[in-house]
Order: C-alpha cells, then sequence, then structure tokens
C-alpha cells in the first residue's frame, strides 16, 4: 500500500550575516570561541575566513585515512604519537583503496610522515614514479597526555576532561592546549602547502581527524563539525577546487565523503557513538529524459536500463538492514527505485523456508519532488550544463530559495519518521540528488548558501546517523557511496589529462 503525505510546513532557525560570494572560503565559527546557544550543538553563522589561494587550472584532491592500526583494534587513544603500525587488516584495506583508485592519474602523493600513514601511501601509491611527499602537518591530532591510553583509562584518569572531549571536543582542553581549534589552524596551512603544487589532481593519505578537518575548512565548516563527517579506515573523500572566472578563491565541493572499502551501510560506532536511528539517501537511477548533455530536468520519466540496474544495486546493498519505511518523491523514476527497494527488502526474509515475507511501509510525499520546482521555475534551462560538481551555485537565487524550502518540509518529515518509537529506525529516502544535496544541508544545519559545496551522483547512497537520537546533531557516514554500481557507477575519481574538466 502507498500513501501520499503532505506535510505541514516548520520552521528552523537559521542565522546567517551577509552571505558570501560562492567559492568564497566560508567559516561557520571561530576558533577562538565557541559559543553554541542552548541545546544546539551546530551553527550556520557565516563568517569570512581567510581565503584559499587562486587556481588557474580545477584540482582534485582525494583523501584516504590509514588502515586499521594496531592502536586502532586495541581501543588505544593515537593522537600523533607513532608508535602504532598497519594491521594485517589494515594493510588489507590499503590494498583494497588502490584497487579502487588503481586507474586515476595521480601528479603527486601528500602523506603524514607517521608509520600507519606512510605504510599506507606506499601500498596505495604503489609503483608510481613520483615520490611521496611527506607533510608533517598531515599528522593526526595532538592529544598530548591522553595519548597511548586505553580510551577506558582516559575516562579514569581524566574524568570531566575526557568526557568534554567525548562531548564538546571544540572546547577540550588538556595540558593547556586546544587540540580541536589548533587541528583546525593546521588543515587550513596544509591546503595553502597542496593547492600550492604544481599538479591537478593529488592524493592526500593521512588520519581520521586531521581528513575531517581538512574536508571541513575547504568547504568552510568550523571546529563545531568535528565528528560530523566521518572518516572510516581507508575511507576515501574527494574534493574538487575549481577557478573562479574572476580570480581568487576557487569554489570548493565535495564529491564524495568517506568510500569505505567495506559497506557504508554495516554496523559500527557513528562519531565514536553507537546509534540505531538513520536515514539513507538513496538517489534515483538514470531515467529515458537523460542523455549525457542534457540537464536532468527534461520531465517526469521512466527509468531507462542502466537505471534499473542502479536501483537493484542499490537494493542488493541495503540487504542487510531491515528497513522500517520508504519515503518517496512521486516522480516516476523514485518511486520506481522505491519499489524495487521494499519488493527486496521484503523478500529477503523469506529466503529460508520457514520465513514470512515482512511488510516494509512505502509512501511518497510531494515535497521530496524537486522536478517539479525546475520545470515551473522562470530560469532558462534549455542551455543549462551537464551536472558537475558545485552545479547548484549556477541556479538562480529565487530557485535556490525554492529548492531550500521545500527540502526543509521534507527534511521535518523525515525527521518525524524516525522519531516513531514503534520504528526500527532506518528510513529510506528517495529522491533527485539536488533535493537529497538540500537534505543533508539541513542535517548539518547550514544555509543555502551551502547547495553547491556537495554532489551526488544518479544511484549513489548517502548514508546520515543520528547517535543522539533524531533531535540530536545528524553524523554523515558518507555521501555519493557509488562502489555497490560495480561497473555502472561513475569512477572515485576521473581523467585529469590536459585539458578534461572534471
Amino acid at each position: 500500500m502507498v500513501s501520499v503525505l503532505t506535510p505541514s510546513s516548520s520552521s528552523v532557525c537559521l542565522l546567517y550575516r551577509s552571505p558570501p560570494r560562492y567559492g568564497d572560503v566560508r567559516c561557520s565559527s571561530s576558533v577562538q570561541e565557541i559559543q553554541k546557544p542552548p541545546g544546539e550543538g551546530l551553527s550556520s553563522d557565516l563568517r569570512a575566513s581567510e581565503p584559499l589561494p587562486p587556481l588557474k587550472v580545477a584540482k582534485r584532491v582525494v583523501l584516504v585515512r590509514h588502515g586499521q592500526s594496531t592502536w586502532n583494534a586495541e581501543g588505544r587513544i593515537q593522537g600523533s604519537s607513532n608508535f602504532s603500525v598497519l594491521t594485517k587488516k589494515g594493510e588489507s584495506q590499503a590494498e583494497t583503496s588502490r584497487q579502487m583508485l588503481i586507474d586515476d592519474n595521480f601528479d603527486a602523493c601528500f602523506a603524514s610522515p607517521l608509520e600507519r600513514s606512510k605504510r599506507t601511501a606506499e601500498i596505495i601509491w604503489g609503483g608510481r614514479k613520483e615520490p611521496i611527499i611527506p607533510e608533517y602537518e598531515l599528522r593526526e591530532i595532538d592529544l598530548y597526555s591522553f595519548q597511548g591510553l586505553l580510551k577506558n583509562e582516559g575516562k579514569e584518569r581524566y574524568g570531566s576532561a575526557y568526557r568534554q572531549w567525548q562531548l564538546d571536543a571544540a572546547n577540550f582542553i588538556i595540558d593547556g592546549h586546544y587540540p580541536v581549534r589548533e587541528l583546525w589552524e593546521r588543515a587550513r596551512n596544509c591546503w595553502t602547502k597542496i593547492l600550492a603544487h604544481d599538479s591537478r589532481s593529488v592524493l592526500v593519505v593521512a588520519h581520521n581527524a586531521v581528513n575531517q578537518a581538512l574536508v571541513a575548512t575547504a568547504i568552510g565548516l568550523g571546529v563545531e563539525y568535528f565528528r560530523c563527517l566521518l572518516q572510516s579506515n581507508c575511507g576515501v573523500s574527494v574534493l574538487d577546487f575549481i577557478p573562479r572566472p574572476e580570480g581568487g578563491s576557487p569554489d570548493i565541493c565535495l564529491d564524495r565523503l568517506n568510500q569505505t572499502p567495506g559497506s557504508p551501510v554495516a554496523g559500527g560506532k557513528s562519531g565514536g557513538r553507537d546509534t540505531n536511528k538513520r536515514i539513507i539517501l538513496v538517489c534515483n537511477g538514470s531515467t529515458q529524459g537523460n542523455t549525457e548533455n542534457d540537464f536532468p530536468f527534461a520531465g517526469d520519466h521512466p527509468m531507462n536500463m542502466l537505471g534499473v540496474i542502479q536501483s537493484q544495486k542499490s537494493a542488493e546493498l541495503l540487504l542487510d538492514l531491515k528497513v522500517s519505511s520508504i519515503i518517496s518523491s512521486p516522480n516516476k523514476a523514485c518511486f520506481e527505485t522505491a519499489m524495487t527497494i521494499s519488493k527486496v527488502q521484503e523478500a529477503a526474509d523469506c529466503l529460508g523456508a520457514d520465513c514470512v515475507p515482512r511488510y516494509v511501509e512505502l509512501k511518497q510525499i510531494g515535497s521530496l519532488d524537486v522536478e517539479t520546482i525546475f520545470q515551473q521555475s522562470k530560469m532558462d534551462l534549455s542551455n543549462f550544463p551537464p551536472i558537475q560538481p558545485g552545479w547548484l551555485n549556477r541556479i538562480d537565487d529565487g530557485l535556490r530559495t525554492t529548492l531550500w524550502d521545500q527540502s526543509e518540509k521534507a527534511w521535518q518529515s523525515l525527521l518525524d519518521e524516525i522519531s516513531d518509537e514503534s520504528s526500527e529506525g532506518v528510513l529510506v529516502a528517495v529522491a533527485h540528488p539536488a533535493i537529497h544535496i538540500a537534505l543533508m544541508g539541513h542535517c548539518l544545519n547550514l544555509t543555502k548558501e551551502w547547495l553547491g559545496s556537495f554532489h551526488l551522483d544518479e544511484g549513489s547512497v548517502s548514508v546520515l546517523d543520528f547517535p543522539d537520537g533524531p533531535k540530536g546533531r545528524g553524523v554523515i557516514r558518507c555521501i555519493n557511496y557509488t562502489a555497490h554500481l560495480g561497473r555502472w557507477s561513475i569512477p572515485i575519481t576521473r581523467s585529469t589529462e590536459d585539458g578534461e574538466e572534471f
């Protein structure tokens, strides 16, 4: 049975000063002082920040966290110590990442000199001729007296300080230092060095916290976003830096986050905590109205054969989860994708002789329908360029506002759905990439000015966790995961041959 819902409007207070130019580095907080309103962990307050150096050509930077280390396995706090090495599992993870990136034309590799990252970089870099560039500022976060302690020892010895590290890391202080604030400043310095290098495609191999800081400082998020952008062992993240015609700081887009050697929907902690509430954003498969060079809002079309394959692959990826409900845009391709996921979910528990099919609730809500917004827009879309990183920066402000306001209603509907105590906590939402980008913005409590900072491909999967429940802040487990699509996926990185744009 399919029910059609019209969610009531809701309001979220989004505070911001004068909006930045698109492409300026934006920052949601100051590293000198973090003041949070009561009950809020994140802020979308915009602040001018140090601009990144201008670029003459587009650059793509691929970030990889090191594989599992001995201290990861033991549950020790590593920080910037250099006593742990890769486990056999960690070396295997690095080899998987090498296979992910084997066809990519990297011009340079920067790596943390700490042994666990250095070894990971050596495995991934393989037989490439260029030497790996060691960069000390890519070392992991400095945690001073915490380093080397088992996590339970840190809790016993440091009590309130350890609790602050867990719950309020932005203001965490130890041995007279603010480690997260120092890390954010160091990450900004790293970008200056990486972007100044004469290369178009750069591999960076480092650590969990520093990779979080690199992603956050690139797109302009402050220290309060620490632990909101997950980095798993050997997880791959991709950032595009696109020159501005008038010069100045480049446009920056997070093309994907945390593409892991294993499944992104598998069990595991989120930001160091267990979670049983999750929203999985599935982009609909390719449609009959899409061609390689067309703007993908040509009407309400069903999926083509590629889209059917993509939807089936997404359904298979979610097989190990018990999805409580699926909410879909009424658009044909989205609903077809949702139906495929629903059928696979309902059949999954019926593979044994004594099993009974499981019912999965499937709903449609109009606020997830983004195609109608674009069709009704006064903006001339006939010559709109193909979807590329940061493409939402190129739509007019009125259309961007409409998209943002409608996505807010959809976001509230999704939160209401997972707030139901009777549900198992896993909700799948199926819609167009544009509306999913806006939903991620609401998850992070951003404003519409950030819409161009994220990218999603058709058939991709993104995972949002809520370790503190639906009323707490969300943790982004992954963005634009496409490994499940196999040969039908867009590669993690694209060719960087001369003259070819990303």
